[in-house]
């Protein structure tokens, strides 16, 4: 891909020595940039348009995505000032900008992920996703980015912004922060065509952005920045610190939560719970119930200590076992375990013209003597002030005086990486974004239903009883509560009127 150049007929806008010159230099395919607030995200993408458009004309053609409408307003007016004194116009039927020599880009918004479908067969030499973390899913960026191709030649490319936090938080930080917090390694992925062999690589980088690479904002916005919230909000936003999660939906989950594999004592009760997926991935949690005080883990805490999420390596996509092959994976992880019971989602119990899935994981377990599944518990949201469902989950992990009661090993990497950054779902607070990585945690708050738990209320204490030393004229002897005091003060006053 060439290396942008600066079409000087955008005078109204200077892109930044920094992160907004990398963006509009940077040849890689795919680039994410931001990553806190301030940084002038929306402006480099706008900028790096018009960059685009000043070397391949009407050849270039771009899509500006955002997640809603009210967003979009936002993007489009801060285009109305940079695009219309260089003589562009803009199409407000269309929502599209068309250059002097004949550049066209469209602004469009997509609140649901299906919306995404309706570009299929559109061509784009640029696509722009701003705030991609606030998309729960990589689907509809996926399918968005397939429209990148080019008739004419030009070198096509996808590039998105964004901040911590939101639904998408999870898989954004995975696919983008992870193999580099810092940012600058490009990462090259090579994919073979399978109808004549022929390899193509593509990457991608991470660009970092924030505030103080702004020169335009200064003390007073970092001020700002720092009244909005809580002090993860101010990490998130301030310094682009994608550990920190605002809004979580287990708010009270922290390090104390993961311990390090101890071997499980044998008197003490195992569980599994599982949560079913084909084309989404299955989830399948094995539990310890503490038989005693262990450490900081006090008696009666769950610890998981193994778990295997069937997950194919993209977000959100499943293995595509059958029932059978399932079950068959479970009673080999569990060989010569005592499991108690099993609990899985109800759903797998639903029968079709044939057993039901649950049906068939379950004589895969007891042909090796092993005990099945039953239904589990799948009320979400406790009714009349009952702890069940996800109160369940959020009591144990976070606890009562002695610490969380909820443990998990740290060798169970899929729920430490998806649970924590969970999010309240908008329309209904009380449960979760159901269109998120949701699945470990669906079946954890299973195994935490089948083990009902109360954090113990502790009375308050009854105050202290009120002293008071005895007067130097004897009317109150020795140290006395107030009700004696009352009572020497009536004996005292009726003494006195004899």
């Amino acid at each position: 891909m060439e290396a942008a150049s600066y079409p000087e007929a955008l005078n109204v806008w200077t892109p930044q020595q920094g992160p907004q010159w990398d963006l509009l230099t940077c040849p890689c395919f795919e680039v994410f940039f931001g990553g806190a607030r301030g940084g002038g995200k929306t402006d480099g993408m706008l900028g790096e348009w018009a960059s685009h458009a000043d070397k391949y004309g009407e050849n270039a053609i771009g899509l500006m995505v955002r997640r809603t409408r009210t967003e979009l307003i936002e993007t489009i007016e801060r285009s109305k000032a940079l695009y219309n004194p260089i003589g562009w116009k803009f199409q407000e039927q269309d929502k599209m900008w068309r250059s002097d020599k004949g550049a066209r880009l469209r602004f469009a918004y997509l609140e649901r992920d299906q919306d995404a479908e309706a570009y299929q067969g559109h061509s784009y030499t640029r696509i722009y996703i701003e705030e991609i973390g606030n998309f729960p899913s990589p689907k509809p960026i996926m399918k968005l980015m397939a429209t990148l191709r080019s008739g004419a030649g030009v070198p096509v490319g996808f590039r998105a912004t964004g901040n911590p936090g939101g639904p998408g938080h999870m898989w954004v930080r995975e696919r983008y922060i992870d193999p580099d917090p810092r940012g600058g390694l490009i990462i090259k992925s090579e994919f073979e065509n399978p109808f004549n062999g022929e390899k193509v690589s593509r990457d991608r980088v991470f660009i970092p952005s924030r505030v103080t690479d702004n020169k335009y904002l200064g003390a007073e916005y970092i001020a700002q920045l720092q009244m909005s919230g809580s002090a993860e909000l101010v990490r998130a936003w301030l310094e682009g610190d994608w550990a920190a999660i605002e809004g979580a939906f287990f708010d009270r989950w922290s390090t104390k939560n993961v311990v390090t594999p101890f071997e499980i004592p044998d008197n003490w009760l195992r569980f599994r719970s599982a949560d079913w997926g084909f084309a989404a991935p299955f989830s399948v949690g094995w539990w310890a119930v503490a038989g005693d005080d262990h450490g900081d883990i006090p008696r009666g805490s769950l610890i998981r200590y193994r778990e295997w999420y069937g997950c194919n390596g993209t977000p959100n996509e499943g293995l595509r076992l059958t029932a059978e092959q399932v079950g068959q994976g479970i009673a080999t992880r569990e060989a010569g375990e005592k499991i108690k019971y099993g609990v899985l989602d109800p759903a797998a119990f639903n029968q079709d013209g044939g057993p039901s899935i649950a049906e068939r994981i379950n004589q895969e377990l007891r042909k090796v003597g092993q005990p099945g599944f039953h239904r589990a518990d799948n009320t979400r949201v406790g009714k009349r002030g009952a702890l069940s469902g996800w109160d369940q989950m959020r009591s144990r992990i976070g606890g009562d005086e002695r610490g969380p009661r909820l443990f998990v090993f740290d060798t169970c990497r899929d729920f430490i990486r998806t649970v924590p950054v969970l999010q309240h779902d908008k329309d209904r607070p009380e449960d979760l974004d159901t269109e998120t990585e949701d699945h470990v945690a669906d079946e954890a708050r299973y195994g935490c239903s089948s083990r009902p738990w109360v954090p113990r209320v502790i009375p308050p204490k009854r105050p202290e009883r009120l002293v008071f030393e005895a007067k130097a004229d004897g009317s109150v002897v020795g140290n006395m509560s107030i009700r004696d005091i009352v009572r020497a003060a009536e004996r005292k006053r009726k003494r006195e009127s004899v």
